[in-house]
Formats: structure tokens, sequence, C-alpha cells
């Protein structure tokens, strides 16, 4: 029966500083890296076939830092599909400057509706419109060949994966917070339908 291990990658600086990352490419931070290295632990082990990140460096840089720690090398696939949402003109602001100026509740609604797009970018709906097409066309054939895969990508594509997974309605992906550099192993049968998640 097939794996899906999903991780969110390590702290980034910006992460650090309380800003709205999205598409900027941002160093991890060393708690980013530490977390990297942690999560590599816990794949100590462990199987995979193939891994998944977006483009952005983070992602790439949790990935490397991981498989180190475990001694794999994997073939691995890159694609912005995976990428964070895009956070549009809120880029690179600080998330409590931006509720001074927009609002605690408006902010809120930008960083956790479903369908509410912030200025210029990405809702989560829109994010599950890259990730899943992605999900469904490149990652999903493996696991249904019984192939384990290992993703590591960011908070909301990997939210979209998530709610899809775990078939969330819109307001439990509301509360949906995935923690920095922590796997989530998903145990699935040869239909790749979930049978078990936990994180480890």
């Amino acid at each position: 029966m097939p794996n899906l291990v999903l991780i969110r990658h390590g702290e980034s600086q910006w992460n650090l500083e309380n800003r709205f990352t999205g598409w900027v490419d941002v160093e991890l931070s060393p708690k980013g890296e530490a977390e990297a290295r942690s999560a590599g632990e816990k794949l100590k082990g462990m199987h995979f076939d193939q891994l998944f990140t977006s483009v952005l460096k983070r992602a790439i840089n949790t990935a490397a830092i991981a498989l180190e720690v475990t001694g794999m090398e994997l073939p691995t696939k890159r694609d912005q599909a995976l990428n964070e949402r895009h956070y549009g003109d809120l880029q690179g602001l600080n998330k409590a400057e931006t509720a001074e100026k927009f609002g605690a509740d408006q902010v809120k609604i930008w960083r956790r509706s479903y369908d509410v797009q912030p200025p210029n970018g990405e809702s989560l709906k829109d994010t599950a419109a890259r990730v899943l097409p992605y999900y469904e066309s490149e990652i999903l054939p493996l696991l249904k060949e019984g192939k384990d895969v290992l993703v590591v990508a960011h908070g909301n594509s990997l939210r979209a994966l998530v709610m899809h997974l775990e078939n969330l309605t819109r307001e439990q992906v509301l509360e949906l917070n995935i923690p920095t550099g922590v796997p989530i192993l998903y145990e699935m049968d040869g239909d790749a339908n979930v049978l078990a998640h936990r994180y480890l």
C-alpha cells in the first residue's frame, strides 16, 4: 500500500518576521533549517520513490536538508503548481501592520477564507485550482502504482491538498493550520484512497 508524506517547508525568514510571503523566494531561517533536519530524522527508515516540490527555495532547501539527514537521494520534480498561494499586494507586508491598516477581521478573511482573494492575489480556491490538477496528473498515478511519494511545499498549497484528501468542508479548512517542518503521513489503499493519516 502506498504512502504519501506532505511537509510544509521549515520556517522562512519572512515567517519569522511575520510577513506575507507568497511567491517571494525567501530563505529558510536558522530555525527553519533545524525544522528541516528534524523532519529528516522522522523520515529515517521510510521508503520513497519520488519527491515533488514547488519551485521556491524554502521548499527545495527543506527537502534537500531532510533528505541529507536520511541519506536518501530521490528523483525530483519541481513545479510552480505547488507554490504557496500568491498574496498579491500583501506580499512583503507585516501581518500585524496589515491588520492595523485594513482591520483584523478583513485580514483574517483574506488569510483564512476559501474564496476571497487578497488584492491582486489568490484565494485558497484559486490555489486549489492549480494544486489539485497537478496532484491528479502527476502524483496520483504514482500512488495508484503503489509508489511512495514525498511532497515538500507550502502552508496553503498543502491546505488545498489536505482539504481534498480529507474531504474537508470550506468551514473546516478555515481552521486548518499546517505546522512548519512536521511530516504528515497518509496511508493509502490500492486506489489511493486515504485509510489513515497522522503527524510524524
